[in-house]
C-alpha cells in the first residue's frame, strides 16, 4: 500500500466588488484543512490510505507494537535483557516507561484519522453509494482495529468516535471512566462493545475478497472484519456467536478462503506470495530495495524518502546477521516441535523450519534445496546460529528472510517488506474448532477443523476417542495446535486473557515452566537456552500487569483519564469470575 500525499484542487474565489478594491480569495491546495479537506470522495479515499499508513508506524505493526505483545506471550524472551522489551517480557512494566506509551500514542494517530473518514460519511450508511460505503467500512474496520489493539494492551483506554468532538478540550481529553467508577474492566467492556459495534457494521458495508478482487488485494474486507468481529466476541467469552460467524467464513459467505499447500509461503515477501488465499487481512509493507531509504520512527516525521518496511527482523535474526539481537524464540517452544509428534513419514514438523532458526538434519535438503541456510550462511551442527552474542537464545525465523536465501544480512531499520499475516485462515479453523469445544464440547467437527491444520503439516489427524472432555480437547487447542501453528506471532497474551490463565495457580505455573530461558550450563544449551541456573519471564509477573499501565505522563496531561490494573496493581480475577467464565484446569495430554 503506497502512502500518497494528501492534495486538493486549487479552488478560485472572486470576491464581490463591494467597494473600489476588488479582493482575490485564494486556498492553498497544499495547507489543507478539516473545512477544505474531505468534502469529496476523492478526499475520504486518500484519507483511508493515510488510515492504513498510520497501522504501518512504530507503536502499531512496525516494530514495538508488535514485538512487545510478541514477548508478552509465553513463545519469545527478551535475549537482550535490556531495553522497553525486557519489562514486557516479565510482565512489571512500569508506569513512566514512555517508550510503551508508543503503542498508546499510534494508535490513536489511527483513531484520529479512522474518526475524520466515518464522520464525513455520516451516520445513515442507506444514503452512501457503494464506493462510499467501502470507504465508510475500511474506516470502521481500522478503528475497530486499533480500539481492539488498546483494550488488549492497556485495558480502558479512552473512547473518542467523533471527529467534530475535536473542537474543545473535553471532546479531546476523553475520559476513560464514569464518574466514582474504580474497576477498569467497566470500561474495557465498554470498549469492546464498540469494537464489536464497528467490526459488524464493516461487515455489512464491505465487499468479500471475491467481489473486491483486485481492490481487495491489501484492504480491508467483510472477511477481515467477521474474522476480527469473531475475535472480539470470543474475548468475552461469547462463542456461540463467535461460532456463528466462523462458520460463515468457512462457508464462503465472505469469499473463498484456503489454506496455502506450502506453510512457508505465508512468511516471504513479493506478489507470489502475499495477500494468498489464506490471508484474512495483513498489514502491507513494501519489498525490500523498492522503497525509500529514510526511516521513519515517530509518526511526525513525514518525509518523501521514507522506508516503508518494518523492522521486526532486526529484533528476531540473529546476531551474525547485523541484527539488534533482542529476541529469541523460548525454548518451550522448541521443544514442543523437537521432541513432539512427527509427520507421517517420520520427520519434523515442517512449521519448525519457518518459526525457528535451528540447524536440523531433516532440513538438508528442505524448501527447495535451502535447508540448513541462515540468510545465504550455510549452517551446521557443531556451529549453530544464536540471537544474541552474549546470552544465546534460538533465532525467530518469521517474518525475517533467515529462510528465504534472498539476501546475506539484515538491513536495520524499518526496511523488512515481508507482509504481517496478521489473521489467517487456520486461525478460522483453530477458532472454529475452539468454540465449538465449548458451545458442545468435544465433537467430530471440532476434531474436523483442527485436523484440516493439521494435515498441512502432514501430521497424523486426532481421533475424537482420544478427547474424552472439554478439558482435554483445550489443552491440546492451546498448547499444541496454536502454538505449533502461530508460534512468535504476536497475540498468544491475548488469548491467555481471555483463557484467564493468569487468574489460576496452575495456569500460571504452567506459564512459567513455558517461559523459562535459563536451564543448563553446558555450552550447547547455553545455546539454546542461556547462561545457567533457571529463570522464567513469568516469575516477575504483577496482579493486572498482563496489560501494560498507561503511562504517567499521560495520565499527567489528561487528567480525565485514570489508570488501569497495572498502574494500581489490581486482581481481574473477581472480574473474570464475575462474568462466570471459567479456567480449564491443566490436563497432561500424555494420558
Amino acid at each position: 500500500m503506497k502512502l500518497y500525499k494528501l492534495s486538493l484542487a486549487l479552488m478560485l474565489g472572486i470576491g464581490m466588488l463591494t467597494s473600489c478594491n476588488d479582493k482575490l480569495e485564494l486556498i492553498n491546495p497544499n495547507d489543507p484543512t478539516t473545512s477544505t479537506f474531505g468534502n469529496t470522495t476523492q478526499d475520504l479515499e486518500d484519507a483511508v490510505i493515510a488510515c492504513y499508513h498510520h497501522t504501518r508506524m512504530e507503536g502499531t505493526y512496525a516494530r514495538v507494537g508488535y514485538t512487545l505483545e510478541c514477548c508478552r506471550g509465553d513463545e519469545v524472551w527478551n535475549v537482550a535483557q535490556s531495553w522497553n522489551h525486557i519489562s514486557a517480557d516479565n510482565l512489571n512494566v512500569s508506569i513512566d516507561n514512555a517508550d510503551v506509551a508508543w503503542i498508546w500514542r499510534d494508535w490513536y494517530y489511527v483513531i484520529n484519522i479512522a474518526n475524520f473518514v466515518i464522520t464525513k460519511c455520516g451516520e445513515d450508511d442507506n444514503v452512501l453509494s457503494e464506493t462510499m460505503k467501502r470507504i465508510k467500512g475500511q474506516a470502521l474496520f481500522i478503528r475497530g482495529l486499533a480500539y481492539y489493539n488498546l483494550s488488549n494492551f492497556y485495558q480502558n483506554p479512552a473512547i473518542i468516535l467523533d471527529y467534530n468532538s475535536y473542537s474543545s478540550l473535553e471532546g479531546l481529553y476523553a475520559a476513560n471512566h464514569e464518574d466514582g467508577e474504580s474497576d477498569p474492566n467497566v470500561q474495557y467492556d465498554r470498549v469492546l462493545d464498540q469494537v464489536e459495534k464497528d467490526f459488524s457494521e464493516a461487515m455489512t458495508l464491505l465487499p468479500t475478497r471475491d467481489a473486491g478482487g483486485e481492490w481487495a488485494k491489501g484492504r480491508a474486507t467483510s472477511g477481515a472484519a467477521a474474522g476480527y468481529y469473531a475475535r472480539a466476541l470470543m474475548q468475552r467469552h461469547k462463542y456461540s456467536q463467535a461460532l456463528a460467524v466462523l462458520k460463515e467464513i468457512i462457508g464462503g459467505t465472505y469469499g473463498h478462503y484456503e489454506l496455502m499447500k506450502n506453510y512457508g509461503d505465508n512468511f516471504r515477501e513479493g506478489s507470489a506470495y502475499e495477500n494468498n488465499a489464506e490471508s484474512l487481512y495483513e498489514v502491507q509493507f513494501l519489498d525490500y530495495g523498492t522503497q525509500g531509504s529514510d526511516d521513519e520512527w515517530t509518526p511526525v516525521n513525514i518525509s518523501k524518502n521514507a522506508s516503508q518496511g518494518h523492522a521486526l527482523e532486526a529484533n528476531f535474526a540473529p546476531a551474525s546477521t547485523g541484527s539488534w539481537q533482542d529476541l529469541a524464540a523460548a525454548p518451550w517452544l522448541y521443544h514442543l516441535f523437537k521432541d513432539g509428534e512427527k509427520t507421517l513419514d517420520g520427520k519434523l514438523d515442517p512449521r519448525l523450519y519457518w518459526t525457528i532458526g535451528t540447524y536440523e538434519t531433516d532440513w538438508e535438503n528442505y524448501s527447495d534445496g535451502l535447508g540448513n541456510m541462515c540468510y545465504t550462511a550455510k549452517m551446521s551442527d557443531d556451529a549453530p546460529v544464536v540471537v544474541n552474542t552474549v546470552n544465546g537464545g534460538l533465532p525467530v525465523a518469521k517474518y525475517t528472510n533467515f529462510r528465504t536465501g534472498l539476501y546475506s544480512s539484515v538491513v536495520t531499520g524499518l526496511k523488512c517488506g515481508i507482509n504481517l499475516r496478521i489473521m489467517r485462515y487456520a486461525d478460522v479453523l483453530l477458532r472454529a474448532a475452539e468454540c465449538e469445544n465449548e458451545v458442545n464440547g468435544p465433537t467430530q467437527q471440532a476434531i474436523d477443523w483442527i485436523n484440516l491444520v493439521r494435515r498441512r503439516a502432514n501430521l497424523n489427524d486426532l481421533k475424537l476417542s482420544d478427547f474424552n472432555s472439554a478439558d482435554k480437547l483445550f489443552e491440546q487447542i492451546a498448547n499444541v495446535e496454536r502454538p505449533k501453528e502461530f508460534g512468535c506471532e504476536a497475540g498468544r497474551c491475548y488469548d491467555l486473557i481471555r483463557w484467564g490463565f493468569f487468574h489460576d495457580t496452575n495456569r500460571l505455573q504452567q506459564l512459567k515452566e513455558h517461559g523459562a530461558y535459563k536451564l543448563a550450563a553446558d555450552v550447547k544449551e547455553k545455546i539454546i537456552y542461556g547462561t545457567s541456573g533457571v529463570e522464567s519471564t513469568f516469575d516477575k509477573y504483577q496482579k493486572g500487569h498482563e496489560y501494560f499501565p498507561i503511562y504517567q505522563g499521560d495520565l499527567n496531561k489528561n487528567s480525565s483519564l485514570v489508570g488501569n490494573s497495572a498502574n494500581k496493581d489490581l486482581d481481574n480475577s473477581v472480574y473474570f469470575t464475575k462474568n462466570g467464565w471459567t479456567v480449564h484446569p491443566v490436563v497432561d495430554l500424555s494420558k
